[in-house]
């Protein structure tokens, strides 16, 4: 695959199943993919090219298929600067601000995690970054999703026929793609020897984006150190996390109870009644009134012992403020 406006380039194989220059890479790709200790690199100039066949040029090389690596054909500790090679240099990272990152401690749903990743293009000549954040997530799978994501970037923009070379500071990250642990994984059914995989939809993704790649190399470098694309990569993924607003999380502990609604007792007019409210009925009672007749008339007028009774009674009702004399008005 060629980028639009691209100028010819020069792969010149110094070791391989034929040597010499070319100027494809598909035929570059013949001598040297699966060829244990491949010697080859990419030049803009047919006289570089030349140079580095004789030996005047030192080898940056770039190893066989990622797919069938030995051990020994996996460069570390090896510096690669900031700069924009015939190669593209890809740079990944991970990180968590959690409590999962220590023995003993767990990652907790609020913490916060991030990953990022720098990606050089020589031809056309651009640099492409992105990063992304996660709550409760370890620092191991912000490392994985790293990686995930730029080669995603990198087979999206049909590059998996150019040379890359990926610097990363996750021995973990590192040693599953380059020691056979992603092939024993996928062997067992995603599954490591002790029990099961951790984060296995990410490396099940990575495994089938790998298989399109034709030339990868790794490069191991120490975090926080003097490389310039991993210290961009780890400021990237903590300025995310800086973003990251923090995470509301619900207690278990104390179980919230539905509040009553209180009515005023100046609004008990229009409070609506209880459904358990009883509306009691008031009976009619019907009076036989034959049944109260008296049988005898009352005397029209009241006998003097009688009255004297009367007003003794109304005067010791008088004293006791129990009785008003009074008339209508």
């Amino acid at each position: 695959m060629k980028f639009r406006g691209e100028k010819m380039k020069y792969y010149a194989v110094r070791k391989g199943r034929q040597t010499g220059i070319f100027t494809t890479w598909d035929e570059t790709s013949k001598q040297v993919s699966g060829f244990s200790g491949a010697e080859y690199k990419s030049f803009k100039s047919k006289s570089e090219a030349e140079g580095f066949l004789t030996g005047k040029q030192s080898i940056q090389g770039h190893q066989n298929s990622s797919k069938r690596q030995s051990k020994s054909s996996v460069a570390v500790n090896r510096p690669i600067e900031l700069s924009f090679g015939d190669d593209i240099i890809v740079y990944t990272d991970g990180g968590s601000r959690s409590h999962g990152n220590r023995s003993g401690e767990h990652v907790k749903q609020g913490d916060k995690a991030a990953w990022a990743y720098l990606i050089l293009i020589a031809n056309p000549k651009q640099e492409v970054s992105d990063t992304g954040g996660e709550y409760g997530a370890t620092n191991n799978r912000m490392e994985i999703m790293g990686l995930l994501k730029a080669l995603t970037y990198l087979a999206d923009h049909q590059l998996e026929e150019q040379p890359v070379s990926i610097v990363s500071d996750s021995k973990y990250v590192l040693d599953a793609v380059t020691k056979g642990w992603l092939s024993g994984w996928r062997r067992r059914g995603w599954k490591r020897s002790g029990g099961p995989l951790l984060n296995k939809e990410l490396w099940q993704q990575i495994d089938a984006l790998l298989q399109r790649f034709s030339n990868i190399r790794y490069h191991w470098t120490k975090g926080h150190a003097s490389n310039e694309g991993n210290v961009f990569v780890d400021h990237l993924l903590n300025q995310t996390m800086d973003e990251m607003a923090p995470k509301e999380t619900r207690s278990t502990d104390k179980v919230a109870l539905p509040k009553l609604k209180v009515t005023h007792p100046k609004d008990q007019k229009t409070a609506p009644k209880p459904s358990h409210h009883i509306e009691s009925k008031k009976r009619k009672i019907r009076l036989d009134s034959k049944s109260i007749n008296p049988e005898k008339q009352a005397p029209e007028k009241l006998s003097s012992e009688v009255e004297k009774s009367v007003h003794d009674v109304e005067e010791s009702l008088k004293q006791l403020g129990l009785f008003d004399d009074h008339k209508d008005q």
